[in-house]
C-alpha cells in the first residue's frame, strides 16, 4: 500500500473517531486493514488458524496443525488455480463485449478436412463471422493445413531428388497454398485493424477508470454530506459499469484496486448505516442467487455451456455486485468457490473422457500405421500393383485423418510415423518408376528407330519388297512395350501417318489393277439379287432353262478379287433353293454349281489351285469308299436279319447316300481333269 492510501487511512480513521456515536464499533471498522479486505475478495479461503484462547499449542498439537495446514494449503493452491483460470479467461473476454458469441461458433474437426475444406471454412470464417471471435478456430485450420501442405511438399520433394534433381533448386508452390495464403492475408488484415482500434478503445476505458477510482479516493474523508456522498458513488458506480473493457493485462489490477477503494468508502459510510445496510442488503441478495446458480450449474451435463456461465458470474459477481457485511463475506465466498471448484471437477473429469477418447484414437491410428508399413515393406513388381498400392495408400491417409485427435504427448511421435511410413512407401514408388522410365526410353529409342524406317519407306514403288518390311515392322512396334508418355502420342503419330502413307498407295495401286474384278463384283451384287427375286412358274423345264441362263450370265461376268469371293457362296446358297424348289437332283444340281468353281479356277490360271482342288477331291473320294466299305462290313453283324428291320435300313439308305455323293465326287474329279 502507497503512503498516500496510508494517510487516506489515517484520515478516514481520524475523521470516525471524532464522529463516532457508537464508539465500540467505530474502534472495530477503524482497526481493519485494507490491505486484508482486499485479499479477503481474492481468496477468503486463505487465512491461516489461529488458537481462539490465544494459548501456546503444544508439540503434538503444532504437527496436526501443520499436517492440516499442508493439507489445506494444497486445497488452496488447486482453488487458487481454478480461480486463475477464470480469472484469466475472463481477462480475455472483458476485451471482447459480446464473447458469448465467439463461443457460439462450432468448432468442427478439421484434423479431418483435405486442405481445400480447410480453405473453404477459413473463407466462410472470415467473411461471415467477427474477427474476435474466430482466433482460435483460425490457428487451429492453420495448424491442420500447414502439417497437411509440408506432408505434400516433402512428397514432391523427394520427387524431385529421385529425378534427379538437385535440392537448391528445388521449390514448391501450388494454387491450393496460394489460395489459402490470400484467405489467411484478409484474416490478419481484418484482425490488425479491429486489434489497433480495440487498443485505442481499451487505454481509453482504462483513462476513465483510473479517473473513476481517484474521484473515489478523493470522496473518502472529505465533509461532505453522507447522502451527498452515498448519491456521488452510485453515480461513480454507474459511470464505472459503463466505462468498457481494459487491456487484459491491467484488468486484474484496476478491479482489485476499486474493490479496495470501494470497501473503504463503505466503512467511511458506518456515520450513516441506512445507506450502507441497504447496500449490503441488496448486494447480499445478488450474491446469494450467483450462488445458487453456481450450484446448479455443478448438476450440469453441457461442461463447455456451464463453465462460460460460471465466468459470467465470476464477472458478474467482481464486477456489477458491490461488497456484502463483513460477517457474510467469507462464508458466501467459500460457498461460491466450492461450487466453482466442483464445476472445475466435471470440467476435469470431462477432459479426462476426451483423453480417453484420444487414446481410441491413438489405438486406431497405429493399426492404420501398421498398415501403411506393411504396405511399404513391400517390393513393388508392376505398374498394376503399384497404383493399387497408391489408391490402398491414399484410403489410409484419408482414415488416419478422420480417425480423430490423439493425447498431446504422442501427438508429434503418430505424425512422424506415419510420415515416414508413408514416404517410405513413396521411395519405393518413386525407385520403381524411375526404372521403369529407363526401360521406356529404351523401348522409344527402339520405337523411334521403327519410326525412321517406315518414313524412310513409304515412298518406295518396290511394294512387292517393301509391303513385308512394312507389315514386319508394325508387328515389331505391338511387341515393344510402353515410352514416356510425352512422347507416347507424339512419335505413334509419326508411324501411323508413314504406314498409312505407304499402304494408302499400295490400296490405290491394286485398286486400279483390280478396277475389273471390281466392276465385276458389283454387277454379281446386282444379279445375285435378281436371283433372289425369281419365281419359278411350276413348269420345271422353263424353270431350269432360266436358272441355268443366270448361271451362265454369272460365269460371263467374270471373276472378282480375292477379298470379295464370299459372293460366290452366297449365289450358290440361293442356287440351292432353287433346286430345291424344282426337286432337281442332288448330283445334278451341284455339278450346275460346280461350273462357276471350275470357270473361277480356269480364269484364275494358276496350277498351283487347280492341283490343290484335285487332291481336295480325290481326298474326299477316298473318305467316301472308306466310310461305304465300314457300312457295309457293319452289315455283316446283321446277316440274320430282315432288311425290314429298321436298324439295317438305316445302314443301307447311308450307304446309297454315301455312293451319291462318291459319283458326285468322281463327276467333279473328272471336270478338274478337263482344264
Amino acid at each position: 500500500m502507497s503512503e498516500k492510501e496510508k494517510s487516506q487511512e489515517q484520515e478516514i480513521e481520524n475523521k470516525k473517531e471524532q464522529t463516532s456515536t457508537e464508539s465500540t464499533e467505530n474502534q472495530q471498522n477503524t482497526t481493519a486493514d485494507n490491505s486484508e479486505i482486499e485479499q479477503s475478495m481474492i481468496d477468503e479461503s486463505q487465512k491461516k488458524p489461529v488458537d481462539n484462547n490465544n494459548e501456546e499449542l503444544t508439540t503434538q498439537g503444532s504437527l496436526e496443525e501443520e499436517n492440516a495446514e499442508t493439507e489445506s494449503t494444497s486445497e488452496e493452491k488447486e482453488d487458487a488455480s481454478h480461480h486463475d483460470e477464470l480469472e484469466s479467461a475472463i481477462a480475455e473476454d472483458s476485451e471482447d463485449e459480446d464473447s458469448h458469441e465467439r463461443h457460439g461458433i462450432e468448432m468442427k474437426d478439421y484434423h479431418a478436412m483435405t486442405m481445400q475444406e480447410l480453405i473453404d471454412e477459413l473463407s466462410s470464417l472470415v467473411k461471415n463471422e467477427k474477427v474476435q471471435h474466430i482466433k482460435d478456430h483460425v490457428q487451429e485450420i492453420k495448424i491442420e493445413f500447414d502439417a497437411k501442405f509440408e506432408e505434400e511438399m516433402e512428397q514432391k520433394k523427394e520427387d524431385f531428388l529421385e529425378e534427379g534433381g538437385n535440392i537448391i533448386d528445388f521449390h514448391y508452390s501450388s494454387p491450393v497454398k496460394k489460395e489459402f495464403n490470400s484467405v489467411y492475408f484478409d484474416y490478419r488484415e481484418k484482425r490488425n485493424n479491429y486489434y489497433q482500434q480495440l487498443k485505442q478503445n481499451l487505454n481509453k476505458n482504462l483513462e476513465e477508470r483510473l479517473a473513476i477510482i481517484e474521484e473515489l479516493k478523493g470522496m473518502i474523508g472529505s465533509g461532505a454530506d453522507m447522502g451527498a456522498n452515498f448519491n456521488q458513488f452510485k453515480e461513480l458506480q454507474e459511470r464505472w459499469k459503463k466505462a468498457g473493457p481494459v487491456p487484459r493485462e491491467e484488468y486484474k489490477t484496476v478491479w482489485n484496486t476499486y474493490h479496495h477503494h470501494v470497501e473503504n468508502f463503505y466503512d467511511f459510510l458506518h456515520l450513516d448505516r441506512e445507506f450502507r445496510d441497504m447496500d449490503f442488503k441488496h448486494n447480499l441478495e445478488q450474491k446469494l442467487k450467483m450462488i445458487a446458480r453456481a450450484e446448479e450449474l455443478a448438476e450440469e451435463t453441457n461442461i463447455n455451456r456451464a463453465f462460460r456461465e460460471l465466468q459470467m458470474l465470476h464477472k458478474m459477481w467482481k464486477e456489477d455486485v458491490g461488497p456484502v457485511a463483513k460477517e457474510y463475506r467469507e462464508d458466501i465466498w467459500e460457498k461460491f468457490s466450492a461450487a466453482t471448484k466442483k464445476i472445475h471437477e466435471n470440467r476435469q473429469a470431462h477432459f479426462s473422457e476426451l483423453d480417453k477418447e484420444k487414446e481410441k484414437n491413438l489405438e486406431v491410428k497405429l493399426q492404420i500405421i501398421e498398415s501403411l508399413k506393411a504396405i511399404a515393406d513391400k517390393e513393388i513388381t508392376s505398374h498394376n500393383q503399384a497404383q493399387q498400392q497408391i489408391k490402398k495408400i491414399e484410403s489410409l491417409r484419408d482414415q488416419f485423418f478422420k480417425a480423430g485427435k490423439v493425447p498431446l504427448k504422442v501427438n508429434e511421435d503418430t505424425w512422424k510415423a506415419f510420415k515416414e511410413n508413408v514416404r517410405s512407401f513413396n521411395r519405393k514408388k518413386n525407385a520403381y518408376y524411375k526404372n521403369l522410365k529407363k526401360e521406356q526410353y529404351k523401348n522409344l529409342e527402339m520405337k523411334l528407330e521403327l519410326v525412321e524406317i517406315a518414313e524412310d519407306n513409304k515412298n518406295n514403288e518396290d511394294f512387292k519388297a517393301t509391303t513385308p518390311i512394312m507389315k514386319k515392322i508394325q508387328s515389331n512396334w505391338k511387341q515393344i512395350g510402353h515410352v514416356p508418355r510425352k512422347d507416347s502420342d507424339k512419335i505413334w503419330k509419326r508411324f501411323k501417318d508413314a504406314c498409312n502413307h505407304y499402304f494408302d498407295r499400295v490400296h490405290a495401286v491394286k485398286n486400279e489393277e483390280n478396277k475389273e474384278e471390281n466392276e465385276a463384283f458389283d454387277k454379281k451384287k446386282a444379279l445375285l439379287e435378281e436371283v433372289k427375286a425369281i419365281e419359278l412358274k411350276g413348269e420345271p423345264n422353263e424353270d431350269l432353262k432360266l436358272i441355268k441362263s443366270k448361271i451362265s450370265e454369272w460365269k460371263e461376268l467374270g471373276r472378282v478379287s480375292f477379298n470379295k469371293r464370299y459372293i460366290e457362296g452366297k449365289f450358290n446358297k440361293v442356287l440351292d433353293q432353287l433346286f430345291n424348289k424344282l426337286d432337281i437332283g442332288r448330283k445334278e444340281a451341284e455339278m450346275m454349281k460346280y461350273e462357276n468353281r471350275v470357270q473361277a479356277l480356269d480364269e484364275a490360271d494358276d496350277s498351283r489351285q487347280i492341283e490343290k482342288e484335285e487332291y481336295f477331291l480325290r481326298k474326299k473320294i477316298g473318305e467316301t469308299k472308306a466310310e461305304i466299305t465300314q457300312l457295309e462290313n457293319n452289315l455283316q453283324f446283321f446277316s440274320n436279319v430282315d432288311e425290314t428291320n429298321p436298324l439295317v435300313r438305316d445302314v443301307l439308305k447311308n450307304i446309297q447316300k454315301h455312293k451319291d455323293q462318291l459319283d458326285t465326287w468322281k463327276a467333279k474329279l473328272k471336270k478338274i481333269k478337263s482344264l
